[in-house]
């Protein structure tokens, strides 16, 4: 393994977890011209596993050409991507307050689904990993709600709604993997740099 690791994510979280289990990290993240946010479109009867594979495999796709174009030194590249399902119906990041509001209508008092896929390339290896763990939400009031939301800690995160911040408070029980739930599977993570 090289000494560091391009990390394609934007998010704080991620880079909070890598630190925490001592992987030093670049960040490698997507230019003006390029369309991320156009990666998470969900296609039409696209089930949740299929489509949290599909996006990071886009995302390490994009972060690949990335680290080319820009004539970066080569090193392993890591992406993930979190997706929150109800069901069979993906929650992703909500558009404005009346969405977040829409999201947590529905998590509230059920059961949902975190899944999040983590992939890692190092010159022509490549390899993927998915982390699947359930969060219950307790019955919130419409008041409760509202004041969430806002809080704007919604706002670009699936699902409406961060473990790790006011939304604890509203959380029952997980069985799975805290770090997963956050955006980055610390265990799976591991393995996975171990085998690039």
């Amino acid at each position: 393994m090289k000494n560091f690791v391009y990390l394609a994510s934007q998010s704080p979280r991620r880079r909070q977890l890598l630190t925490q289990i001592g992987i030093q990290y670049e960040l490698l993240l997507a230019g003006p011209e390029e369309d991320s946010e156009a990666l998470e479109t969900v296609m039409p009867g696209e089930l949740p596993l299929t489509y949290v594979k599909r996006v990071t495999q886009l995302k390490l796709d994009a972060a690949v050409s990335r680290m080319k174009q820009r004539g970066l030194s080569n090193a392993p590249i890591l992406c993930a991507d979190t997706t929150v399902a109800l069901g069979r119906h993906i929650l992703g990041k909500p558009e404005d307050a009346k969405d977040a509001l829409r999201m947590l209508k529905m998590l509230s008092g059920q059961t949902h689904r975190v899944l999040t896929a983590v992939a890692v390339a190092s010159n022509r290896k490549r390899a993927i990993c998915v982390s699947v763990s359930q969060v219950t939400f307790a019955p919130m009031k419409l008041s409760e709600m509202k004041f969430y939301v806002a809080s704007g800690e919604p706002m670009g995160k699936a699902g409406a709604y961060g473990i790790q911040g006011l939304a604890a408070t509203y959380i029952s029980e997980i069985k799975g993997s805290y770090s997963s739930i956050m955006g980055l599977p610390l265990f799976e993570t591991a393995q996975l740099l171990k085998q690039i």
